[in-house]
């Protein structure tokens, strides 16, 4: 039989069997190769790989305890999970683009012209600092005490996140050690709970963040947002708050300080307990020998800072606005908006540092004499229940600069603003604009003839109700009716100079000036002067005698100085300067302007010091040597003014009576006296007198 063939002959065929009976079947099994004959060798692979478990060939307790390999395997499939999870969770977490509300919010700040804070405005204490203007040393202090390692690290510390992650899953307590991109994080984009996902999400932004972001930003952004306690956000604020200065002028101890402050405000404030200075102490030793140990200081340095820098006590460090402070800040805010061309919603997001002109001295003066004239009032039959009666008052230096305002009893309670107020009329006190017009360009009696010269001792008819002439003949008003003149108790003074009538406060003269040397040009001189077109009434008569104009107490202040400055005239103004992050905001400040000769500044001037010594003010003469002045009333009888001055200042002062719902003003009928008007304007001298008093 030949090879390969069965007992009948036949050669054997590969993947044929034959059965008992001799008869062929196929063989049930694939032929190996092609894609069948992958899978299932694939099958073959994965059932040895497949853990034997429980395990095989053991009994006991041995049964159930998983090789080494097994082990290895669990371990390399955790490690590889947890990779890939970080690895998606990191591709897919953005950085936010806002941040807390406080980290963006900070506060403008106000101080007075001695450089003290007067008032600080918005929800957050907090002002923003570049990095570059904090001192390296004190840098250097904040590096030592929280992450000496910041400038080479990837924004977390792996050992400090696993120590506050098992604090947060076992409920031990909260640990540190979370770098300063960790801590910043934490400030500006996340909540302050303590659990594992907020501490994931922590890390996960803090490396993305020092992927994205330089070091000295994030630094930067940090010193700016910390918390350093008594209400303060960031270390500018901080440095104001404890040693009562510039951040840029802390040395390397004080920094120390603050840095200890870092680890929690409420522990290491020494002003809060004995125990709080004991730990400050020893923090501030450590962190200073830590500078040592990370560069920041030499072993001579740290040696030079042995006493403790005691901050100073808490106190106000500018509080927000109220009483009269908020007059100031609101005057402020307004002249810093203008002038540094700031956009008001810029403004309001805080950041900037108002340096005012503001006097501290001078505002309590001039508070307080306002206060001592308000006790008179209901002792001169004012009625209890009347709330009407006001008192604006302002002071401007012969450079524009704002001294003082009282605008009111509180700014909070009042808005109002009562030495800025354009409602009330400035009555006589205008008639000095209306003698500098006339000194300075001459007057016209007649349609033909030109204009003609006058002076201080030019003659004028100064009784009672005489009619007012122009060229043409008497003037008749709108009803028919032909115009008169008023003086103050109906009083004939005869014939009379105008710097007499301007000195006693005589109406009619000034009445009739004001035809002769034309009201379109008693009207520019006022404004040269610095009163603003939109409170100049309209050119009848009455004009002359400020019947129909209201310019404010500041205007009118700033409007007189312009005759002790010979003539010089520059617009009041309250700020010196603004800045923001350590660098100045440019102003356009204000610059003064010749608004008439100096002879006859020269010339208004004597008249208003005859005021004080002879005239209607010579019972505040004795004031201040020198002094000058001009009262004003109204013939409505609704305001009493006066506007007086020294070398150094000239101040308005107006008492009058109004709603405040719809802002008319009321007669004076109230306030006491027979003649009520030159009782207001009384008031006004009084209470001027008492605040250069106070000042001398």
């Amino acid at each position: 039989m030949a090879a390969g063939q069965g007992s009948g002959g036949r050669r054997a065929i590969p993947g044929e069997r034959r059965t008992a009976t001799g008869r062929r079947r196929k063989s049930r099994e694939r032929p190996e190769g092609g894609i069948p004959g992958a899978l299932a060798g694939a099958r073959r692979q994965l059932r040895r790989l497949r853990p034997a478990y429980p395990r095989p060939g053991r009994s006991g307790w041995r049964r159930w305890m998983p090789s080494w390999r097994q082990w290895l395997g669990a371990f390399l499939y955790t490690v590889l999970g947890l990779t890939g999870f970080v690895a998606i969770a990191y591709a897919t977490t953005d950085i936010p683009d806002d941040l807390n509300s406080f980290a963006t919010q900070q506060d403008n700040v106000y101080y007075w012209s001695d450089g003290t804070v007067m008032a600080r405005t918005g929800w957050v204490i907090r002002q923003e600092i570049p990095l570059d203007k904090v001192p390296p040393k004190v840098r250097g202090a904040v590096l030592a005490a929280e992450n000496a390692s910041f400038y080479s690290d990837s924004g977390v510390s792996p050992s400090g996140v696993l120590r506050a992650a098992t604090a947060a899953v076992t409920g031990g307590e909260t640990q540190g050690g979370s770098t300063i991109t960790q801590q910043y994080v934490k400030n500006v984009y996340l909540s302050q709970d303590r659990t594992l996902s907020r501490k994931f999400t922590e890390a996960l932004l803090a490396v993305k963040l020092d992927n994205h972001t330089s070091k000295d930003k994030i630094f930067q952004d940090y010193l700016n947002t910390s918390w350093f306690g008594r209400g303060t956000y960031g270390i500018q604020r901080a440095s104001h708050a404890y040693y009562g200065k510039d951040v840029s002028r802390l040395n390397p101890s004080e920094g120390a300080f603050l840095a200890s402050l870092l680890k929690g405000a409420g522990l290491y404030d020494p002003a809060l307990g004995k125990e709080n200075r004991e730990r400050a102490v020893e923090r501030w030793n450590w962190i200073l020998d830590r500078m040592v140990a990370t560069g920041h200081l030499t072993q001579a340095e740290r040696a030079t800072y042995k006493k403790f820098p005691e901050p100073t006590k808490p106190g106000s460090g500018g509080t927000i606005p109220g009483a009269q402070t908020g007059y100031l800040v609101e005057l402020a805010k307004r002249n810093a908006i203008k002038a540094g061309h700031i956009r008001a919603a810029d403004y309001d997001l805080g950041g900037y540092q108002i340096r005012t002109t503001f006097d501290r001295k001078r505002t309590k003066a001039l508070t307080a004499a306002v206060q001592k004239a308000e006790k008179g009032f209901d002792a001169e039959r004012r009625p209890d229940t009347d709330q009407y009666a006001k008192i604006g008052a302002a002071s401007v230096a012969p450079d524009g600069r704002l001294l003082a305002v009282y605008g009111g009893h509180d700014f909070l309670k009042q808005g109002f603003n009562q030495s800025n107020a354009t409602t009330i009329p400035a009555g006589s006190a205008f008639t000095p604009f209306v003698y500098a017009a006339a000194l300075e360009d001459g007057v016209q009696r007649t349609r033909e003839g030109g204009r003609t010269p006058v002076s201080p001792a030019s003659v004028y008819d100064g009784d009672d109700r005489i009619a007012v002439r122009t060229p043409e003949g008497p003037y008749w008003d709108r009803s028919g009716k032909v115009v008169k003149g008023r003086n103050e108790g109906s009083r004939d003074w005869g014939e009379v100079t105008l710097r007499q009538a301007v000195a006693d406060s005589v109406n009619t003269p000034m009445l009739q000036l004001g035809l002769d040397v034309g009201l379109d040009r008693a009207e520019r001189y006022a404004l040269r002067a610095g009163l603003l077109k939109s409170s100049l009434g309209e050119r009848i008569p009455a004009f002359a005698l400020g019947e129909n104009s209201t310019p404010s107490a500041i205007r009118m202040a700033g409007a007189y100085q312009t005759f002790a400055a010979h003539g010089m005239h520059t617009d009041p103004y309250s700020v010196r300067s603004v800045t923001r992050a350590g660098d100045a905001v440019p102003l356009v400040e204000p610059k003064p302007a010749r608004a008439m000769s100096a002879k006859t500044a020269q010339a208004v001037t004597d008249a208003l010091r005859a005021t004080m010594t002879d005239g209607s003010a010579k019972a505040a003469g004795g004031a201040h040597a020198g002094a000058v002045g001009k009262t004003g009333t109204t013939t409505a009888n609704t305001a009493g003014w006066f506007v007086g001055g020294t070398k150094d200042e000239s101040t308005a002062v107006v008492v009058y009576r109004m709603s405040l719902k719809d802002l008319v003003p009321l007669p004076l009928k109230g306030l006491g006296g027979d003649a009520p008007e030159t009782l207001a304007s009384g008031r006004a001298v009084d209470l001027w007198a008492h605040y250069i008093e106070a000042l001398t």
